[in-house]
Formats: C-alpha cells, structure tokens, sequence
C-alpha cells in the first residue's frame, strides 16, 4: 500500500512539473507554427500566411460530440460573416484524420478542419486538459503571426458570429473589395 501512494506521489509530482514548464501563450507572443493535415486532404502551415492574412485558430475537444458539432455547424451556416474579414479560419482537434473527414462530411463542413493526433501543436498552444483532448479555446492571430486575442470563452451556437465580432474589435482589414 506504501508502494502505491509513493507512485500515486511521484507521478503527481511529476505531473505538476510537466504543467509548469508548459507554454503559457499571451497577447503579443509570437504564435507557434503548425503544419498540420486537413479534412480537404491538404496541409496547413501557419507561416505561410505571414505578412498575407490573418489567421482564427479554433481548437475544439472532440468530433461527432454535441458541442463541437454546434459549433461547426455555426461556422457552416454564419461562416460568410468571418470570410468578410481578410483571415482564414481553421477549426483543429487532436482526433485522427478520418475521425475529422467523417465529422467534416456529416456537419458540411466548408472550411479546412486540422488533424493534430501527435497532440504536438496542441501542446504548443497549450490547449490539452488532463483528458488529453484541446480545451475549446480560439486564437487570433495577425498576419505579423503575433497572438492578438485568445478566447477560451466559447459559445457553439454563436461561435461564427463571435469571431466575426472579434475580427472586427481586432481591427482586421475587411476582405470585401470596393
């Protein structure tokens, strides 16, 4: 019994170390980049939009759950209110590729939705929990590739519309020519 709560210790210990030297993104930090694979079948890197657009990073915990489909079906059916902005937009999970291919056809996704199941980029934008899945949290970031806003307080139902005001309170240029 002695044994057990001395391992019960040790990796909680070790547990609360591994957290602490963990990214802690901010405001102004230059946000990590990610090559990461998409439902589409392409790949997606965030320094290639450097100095071209602005980028909305939307990690959500798991596919086919009642939350995230909520959430992505309000960024098929309002995403027009984002693609009014100069940024592409991204939704981003650690679930295996053909989990987010299945959850992309059954919601109609439109959008490119990335596969992270090394959970490496995840890690960098500190978003996994103790489940080992992201935390529902989105990143703003500018076509300087610095973080400009992080929200950690979604609402699926009006997530599209959230974020287009979001853009627009960031001051990102409208993508509309006149």
């Amino acid at each position: 019994m002695k044994l057990i709560k001395k391992i019960i210790s040790s990796l909680f210990l070790i547990s609360v170390s591994i957290n602490a030297v963990a990214v802690d993104l901010k405001i102004g930090d230059q946000a990590p980049n990610f090559k990461l694979q998409a439902t589409n079948g392409d790949f997606y890197q965030l320094s290639d939009y450097k100095n071209k657009q602005a980028v909305v990073l939307a990690w959500y915990p798991m596919a086919n759950t009642r939350g995230c489909t909520i959430e992505c079906k309000s960024l098929v059916e309002k995403g027009h209110l984002i693609r009014a902005f100069n940024a592409s937009y991204f939704m981003a999970s650690v679930d295996p590729l053909d989990t987010n291919r299945d959850f992309a056809k059954k919601t109609g996704a439109d959008f490119p939705m990335l596969s992270d199941p090394t959970k490496n980029t995840a890690k960098a934008y500190d978003v996994l929990n103790t489940f080992k899945v992201a935390n529902r949290v989105t990143f703003y970031i500018s076509k300087a590739g610095k973080v400009v806003k992080i929200d950690k307080n979604i609402n699926p139902l009006t997530a599209a519309e959230d974020i287009a005001i979001n853009l627009k309170q960031l001051k990102i240029e409208n993508s509309l020519v006149l």
